[in-house]
């Protein structure tokens, strides 16, 4: 009884290497991960911060409070434009961006009224004690 040689593997020609044969299937990413579909959009962030630092930027001089609350509106209805045709992230922060500018401009234009007010009130109460009597009169007394 003659034992037939065992067939040899599937080798390559000498001296080249084939692809590695793995069972791993091809995944893109990790398990588990699932990547955003998009990204925020930068300008609806720049909004959303500039609409929070326009109530502390008063104390800058020149630049004040109401400049950067309009560039929080400037830039929270460009970022809304962009995110409309990109279907990029961020629309709640453009909105509110926008919404707590306005809200800021709102609030300032209150304040300039009630300054206003009351310095109006001041002077009538003031010239209107008489500092120092009576107004004269156009007819002289006999």
């Amino acid at each position: 009884m003659s034992q037939s040689p065992t067939p040899a593997p599937d080798l390559p020609p000498g001296g080249q290497q084939s692809s590695p044969q793995t069972a791993v299937p091809h995944t893109p990413g990790l398990a588990g991960y699932v990547p955003s579909q998009s990204q925020t959009n930068s300008l609806a962030v720049v909004s959303f911060v500039a609409s929070i630092a326009s109530f502390f930027a008063h104390i800058v001089p020149i630049v004040g409070g109401i400049t950067v609350a309009i560039v929080a509106i400037v830039t929270g209805f460009i970022a809304r434009g962009q995110i409309r045709r990109t279907a990029e992230q961020g629309m709640w922060m453009a909105n509110l961006g926008i919404i707590i500018g306005f809200l800021h401009i709102a609030l300032g234009f209150i304040l300039l009224l009630v300054v206003l007010f009351l310095i109006f009130v001041a002077g009538v109460v003031l010239f209107a004690s008489g500092a120092g009597g009576s107004a004269p009169s156009p007819v002289p007394s006999p």
